[in-house]
């Protein structure tokens, strides 16, 4: 975040002083209220992230006015103490916060989170955070990944990067103008450097933003076009904007401060960001700081708000406030035992304000004000102690996670009987609701993770550019059975249970699956929500050409699988949902049926996350019995087991239901091991467990003889 000013006693006085500037400091009040409340409550200021835009922005514009007035007042910029300064004012605050959190990770989360967060907090530490993330392609709004307690560190991180280069870019601009001999025209050239900078930025943000979204919101290079922008106010000769009447400018700030509303009310996870999305709050800030600047008297109307002590206060400790915020997001829920409620998000609120005015008062303000690293080598020696001591503190953590690992393997290894789904297969002797040492799925727990044998999607069964099918070859190029695996993504959680039978058997399996799509002649509409003609007609069209498929070239086995609850369906006649789906079902397995394929269906999971915390287990490791939903709420009527009900040769039914729930409830872990992957999908790791209740009927399917034809 940019650094917020000290404070002055007067606003009046504060807007006639060259090194200060309210309209800036309520701009940084502005950006840091929208993060933290997008933060804490993401379902209502659901595009606050556009704060983060106008930090940038306002970092853009202070730090090139600087060094352009080092420059033109000596002719040189001096590189050694500007960064200097920066490690003076920025590292102390956030390298406590770091060391702190650390802590607060060894003490309050599951060990399983610790690697994450290390990892994270050395790229942190080391200014590289963004790139940590991009690399990982998190999705910055996403529910289902665990975030670590350090992940708000990437906009830091840019900003750093962005302090490393500028000055070596307006240096390097001007001392090829000084060669040439052209002094008069160095505003000129910088001008057009910042220019070409933000113009080539935005094209890639735009273009990256469309190709690779999760990396596109992290990286430098989409990011670096909001800088510039704030760098191309700086470069406005002040008395062309002194032209601007009062009246005007205040009218262009209020606009700005719209602006920046708008994009924080309207935007939201889906919206592709940065991109061209961010035009707006970029121009919206842009236009705040072009209002004030030049004034020698507060903006009309516009001061009367931004120019409140509260407001200028929020502001000086903004910095601060983005430091602790996040970090009390995530590891309050593990202190408390308890998902963050309404009020214990007020709670959280009012804990990072204070410790946003100790971390000013104590942290920030000192370290800046301290004789002892004055001098810019001492400077770079403290800043260098603190990250290495910061770096140290992750290591330790990464070791401890190493040796608890080592523990629960061997803990595993010696309650292997019980493990998973095979504590409700014997609950004379198992407890299904044991401890869970690894209560954190991570991307090796997920649910469409393949096996090595499986190719590459091809374009067969493919529509509109969506290609649906790949191919595993299990049987090692040599004759096998033929299987295929259909249906949605509630299909493919059932991949970890299918891999383990298709490599002992020798499988050929086909996997055809379509996001949200049901394997069926049903007249679908949407999923959860209508969709657009367009789009279910696509999905109509993948499930025609499916049957038309497997009829045409019938394999030995089908296993189908789909979450029907979610599937909307109108046919037009009026029927209530599942009578219209089951009818459907039992319609296209017949015909897959009279072709001579054994058809498997798979009865659905029951409800996670419409029924449960998804952070249940997480929260209640010890006791994941906490996380148990009667079965009545977590197993509403299924489409899918409803038409298994029928008796037909040929039809192989499976319910895992025994296998996920008792008499009474329906678990979130079972055996020490979580269920789900997210908020509705299993995790692979648990998905394996049923490998072996699954092949019963996998074998008994395939050595079966055909079904007569009827």
């Amino acid at each position: 975040m940019s650094a917020p000013a000290p404070a002055v006693p007067r606003s009046r006085v504060s807007v006639r002083t060259p090194r200060f500037r309210t309209d800036i400091q309520a701009l940084r009040a502005v950006a840091i209220a929208l993060v933290v409340l997008n933060h804490l409550w993401p379902e209502r200021m659901t595009g606050g992230y556009v704060g983060v835009d106008v930090f940038f922005v306002i970092s853009g514009f202070l730090i090139t006015g600087h060094l352009l007035a080092e420059l033109d007042r000596t002719g040189r910029i001096r590189l050694a103490p500007f960064y200097a300064r920066r490690i003076r004012r920025l590292l102390p605050a956030a390298l406590l916060v770091l060391a702190v959190t650390l802590i607060g990770v060894s003490l309050l989360l599951p060990y399983p989170r610790w690697t994450d967060n290390a990892v994270q907090a050395i790229s942190s530490a080391l200014y590289v955070e963004n790139w940590t993330l991009a690399g990982l392609s998190v999705d910055y709004s996403a529910h289902n990944a665990a975030a670590s307690a350090v992940q708000h560190f990437w906009s830091l991180s840019v900003e750093e990067q962005f302090y490393l280069v500028w000055p070596l870019l307006l240096l390097g601009t001007a001392a090829v103008i000084a060669r040439r001999g052209v002094g008069g025209d160095r505003r000129r050239a910088l001008r057009a450097v910042v220019l070409i900078v933000l113009v080539l930025s935005f094209t890639s943000s735009v273009v990256y933003t469309t190709a690779f979204p999760s990396q596109a919101y992290f990286v430098t290079f989409t990011r670096a076009w909001e800088f510039a922008a704030g760098a191309a106010i700086a470069l406005i000769p002040v008395t062309a904007l002194q032209r601007i009447n009062a009246l005007a400018a205040s009218g262009l700030a209020v606009l700005g401060y719209v602006g920046i509303a708008v994009a924080a009310f309207l935007y939201g996870p889906q919206t592709g960001y940065p991109g061209v999305a961010a035009l707006l709050p970029v121009a919206a800030t842009a236009a705040v700081i072009l209002a004030g600047t030049g004034r020698r008297a507060p903006l009309w109307g516009v001061a009367v708000v931004t120019d409140r002590r509260p407001v200028q206060w929020l502001g000086e400790v903004s910095y601060s406030l983005y430091l602790w915020h996040w970090p009390l997001i995530v590891l309050t829920p593990f202190l408390i035992a308890a998902p963050l409620s309404w009020w214990s998000r007020l709670l959280v609120l009012a804990a990072a304000l204070a410790l946003a005015w100790a971390g000013r008062r104590w942290v920030e303000a000192p370290a800046q004000r301290a004789a002892w690293w004055r001098e810019t080598p001492r400077a770079f020696l403290g800043g260098g102690l603190m990250m290495a001591v910061v770096v140290a503190l992750a290591f330790a953590l990464l070791g401890g996670a190493a040796i608890r690992d080592a523990a629960a393997e061997s803990a595993e290894q010696q309650t292997g009987v019980c493990h998973g789904a095979a504590s409700l297969m014997d609950p004379a002797r198992c407890d299904p609701s044991v401890t869970v040492v690894d209560p954190v799925v991570t991307a090796e727990d997920a649910y469409f993770g393949l096996a090595p044998e499986c190719g590459e999607l091809k374009d067969v069964l493919a529509f509109d550019g969506r290609q649906t099918t790949r191919e595993c070859d299990f049987a090692a190029g040599e004759p096998g059975p033929r299987v295929w695996l259909v249906g949605d993504s509630h299909a493919e959680q059932w991949q970890a249970a299918i891999f383990p039978v298709a490599r002992a058997e020798g499988w050929q399996l086909t996997i055809s699956s379509f996001p949200g799509c049901p394997p069926a002649d049903v007249a679908f509409v949407g999923f959860d929500a209508l969709w657009g003609p367009v789009d279910y007609e696509r999905c109509r069209n993948w499930a025609d050409a499916l049957s038309d498929e497997l009829v045409a070239d019938p394999p030995d086995m089908v296993i189908t699988s789909m979450a029907a609850r979610q599937q909307l369906v109108d046919d037009g006649s009026g029927r209530v949902h599942d009578e219209q789906f089951v009818e459907a079902l039992r319609g296209t397995w017949g015909r897959w049926i009279d072709a001579g394929i054994a058809v498997v269906p798979i009865a659905d999971t029951p409800l996670n996350g419409d029924v449960r915390d998804i952070d249940c287990v997480v929260l209640n490791a010890q006791a994941p019995v906490e996380c148990a939903i009667a079965r009545e709420t977590a197993l509403p009527p299924d489409p899918v087991a409803l038409a298994s009900a029928e008796t037909r040769s040929g039809l192989w039914p499976v319910d895992m239901t025994p296998l996920l729930c008792d008499d009474a409830v329906c678990f979130a872990a079972v055996g020490g091991e979580p269920v789900f992957y997210d908020a509705d999908h299993l995790s692979s790791a648990y998905a394996a467990t049923l490998s072996d209740r699954l092949r019963i009927t996998l074998d008994e399917a395939l050595a079966a003889p055909p079904a007569p034809r009827g």
